[in-house]
């Protein structure tokens, strides 16, 4: 038993000695936890929405108050211009447009008021959760103005789902499926390559060699980004195809964006493999360590704005909320490239600053 609990006392120091492998045991549970439990949220809360008042009464004004104080709910602007309703679900300003008509408090009193609601439907569950909860704030302000039940059926809502009016899931899933995939192979099949390389013991022949270390970067990464590429082509054809996901922006600008963040997520790989020694290592990063910041701040399968503000800080420096908002403003919205401006900016400069910070981890070694 002295010899059992002597190598159970080196295996300790040896996991006491990797600080690294310490650093994940430990702290992964808690980022995880802390992800879990103030990121990941069902409920679609601070909506933003956008008001049109053309009865401009008490009423109107009290129904608008009714929004402003539910938790669910900031009211963005108030017009009585419907025309401007299209710039503002472009922008991605609003979630919600709410219309209401003159004569407000008339048609009520009388054979009923008709209240329009208009969602952007790009994302069909956080519409239907946005719609409930703008119908649940209408009928309480409706209990509350009318004394008497019977008069409950006086203010009728008609809903509008825009860009997405059959609410098909596909419309959200493609552009998030596609945004997790391309980040996954790039990140882990760049990062693996470079430490096979290491651990092989020929990364110090490919450096010393003539080629200068951009070019040997360059010649590692050109396989994965043809391959990435060839798989954006076949997930854009298998959504067209089999998911009826239509393509209502331009092709060119998709792919030629999709190229940007093929190569935003290889130079974040290339940049992995310079700090780690092992492949397990590297796709530990890879799957366990960024998947899942990846999954959750990408926007695609939970509102951002849901998050804590910290986390929604947080989300800025993640690549897949960009490339996932770029997709969905190109396939769904159907929009040019006036609006993914800033989130093609971004890229752009993260994969400036993954080359950089790859480029000067290699001339350290070589020095």
């Amino acid at each position: 038993m002295k010899i059992f609990f002597a190598f159970v006392v080196k295996e300790f120091r040896h996991v006491w000695r990797d600080k690294r492998s310490l650093m994940i045991l430990l702290g992964l549970p808690i980022i995880m936890m802390l992800i879990f439990g103030f990121a990941i949220s069902s409920e679609v809360k601070d909506s933003k929405i956008l008001v049109i008042d053309h009865a401009k009464d008490n009423q109107s004004r009290m129904l608008i108050d009714r929004f402003n104080q539910s938790e669910y709910f900031t009211v963005f602007a108030i017009s009585t211009d419907e025309k401007i309703i299209p710039d503002y679900f472009e922008k991605g300003s609003v979630r919600l447009a709410l219309i209401i008509p003159s004569g407000f408090r008339t048609d009520m009193e009388k054979e009923g008021s008709q209240l329009r609601l208009i969602a952007d439907a790009t994302d069909p569950n956080s519409a239907n959760i946005a719609t409930s909860y703008a119908s649940a704030v209408i009928r309480d302000f409706q209990i509350q103005f009318f004394e008497n039940a019977a008069a409950f059926m006086n203010i009728n809502i008609e809903t509008r789902m825009l860009y997405n009016p059959q609410l098909k899931s596909s419309f959200n899933f493609v552009p998030g499926v596609m945004t997790l995939i391309m980040m996954l192979l790039g990140t882990m099949m760049t990062a693996v390559a470079i430490v096979k390389e290491k651990e092989m013991g020929t990364i110090e022949i490919l450096l010393v060699s003539p080629m200068k270390p951009i070019l040997v970067i360059i010649s590692k990464a050109v396989p994965y980004l043809v391959i990435c590429f060839v798989d954006v082509l076949l997930i854009l054809f298998m959504a067209y195809m089999v998911l009826d996901m239509p393509m209502r922006g331009s092709l060119p600008l998709l792919l030629l964006e999709s190229l940007l963040f093929i190569i935003t997520t290889l130079s974040f790989g290339l940049l992995i493999s310079t700090l780690v020694s092992s492949q397990q290592m590297a796709m530990f990063i890879s799957l366990v360590g960024f998947l899942m910041p990846a999954l959750v701040f990408s926007g695609f399968m939970f509102p951002i704005e849901n998050m804590p503000l910290p986390l929604q800080v947080i989300s800025n420096v993640v690549p897949t909320k960009w490339y996932f908002l770029i997709l969905k403003t190109i396939m769904v919205k159907g929009l040019g490239f006036e609006y993914i401006i800033k989130p093609t900016i971004i890229l752009a400069v993260m994969t400036i600053i993954f080359i950089l910070l790859t480029l000067r981890n290699f001339k350290v070694r070589l020095m």
